[in-house]
């Protein structure tokens, strides 16, 4: 069985921070606020992942009440999610990430933040891929007060195959049962065989 999930995730500019930005430290002279270190991408990827699977969302894994978290890096929460996801047996397919910003341009930077999700899911970096675009000046993206992220997640999960190997073999031990059935010779009173009193 294969499950999609989507992710939704913004952020305001704040200064005085560093900016991370789909798993890298991009140069720039705002960050992005937050209880964490405010990479939305990776928080949109996150709840990708939990929407998939149906186990809530990034708030409930990493509460902005808890000080444990404060500052913590999102590729860590990222990792702690997705091996907790893979422990119940689930694999990834593919993502898709799109990320909305005026500033700074993210061309550059896209080979990196694709590596540096690969390397917290511990998967082929083929797997994740990551779009940058602009609002062309509308709206307070076009005005650059923060980032927008968007993430879709397709995951399939291994017991699945598991239970229709499991099936098949049923339905063929089935089959094979039915058709020796037929192959026991019967009399016309029913008897089979050498099970016919004499």
């Amino acid at each position: 069985m294969h499950r999609v999930g989507s992710g939704v995730d913004v952020h305001a500019f704040a200064a005085g921070v560093p900016l991370w930005l789909g798993g890298i430290n991009i140069p720039h002279d705002k960050g992005l606020a937050g209880h964490s270190d405010g990479d939305a991408a990776v928080h949109a990827l996150i709840d990708a992942l939990l929407g998939a699977t149906s186990r809530g969302d990034i708030g409930e894994w990493f509460p902005s009440t808890d000080e444990r978290f404060r500052g913590i890096r999102s590729t860590e929460m990222l990792r702690q999610v997705w091996t907790a996801l893979q422990r119940d047996g689930w694999r990834l397919e593919n993502v898709d990430i799109t990320v909305v910003a005026s500033e700074p341009r993210l061309s550059t930077y896209r080979y990196q933040m694709r590596q540096a999700l690969a390397e917290a899911l511990k998967v082929d970096m083929q797997l994740v891929a990551l779009k940058a675009t602009t609002t062309d000046g509308l709206g307070a993206f076009g005005r650059a007060e923060g980032v927008l992220a968007m993430a879709v997640a397709l995951l399939r999960r291994l017991e699945d195959k598991r239970m229709h190997d499991t099936q098949m073999a049923v339905r063929i031990y089935s089959t094979l049962s039915q058709k020796d059935e037929e192959l026991v010779p019967t009399h016309a009173d029913g008897c089979c065989g050498s099970m016919c009193a004499a």
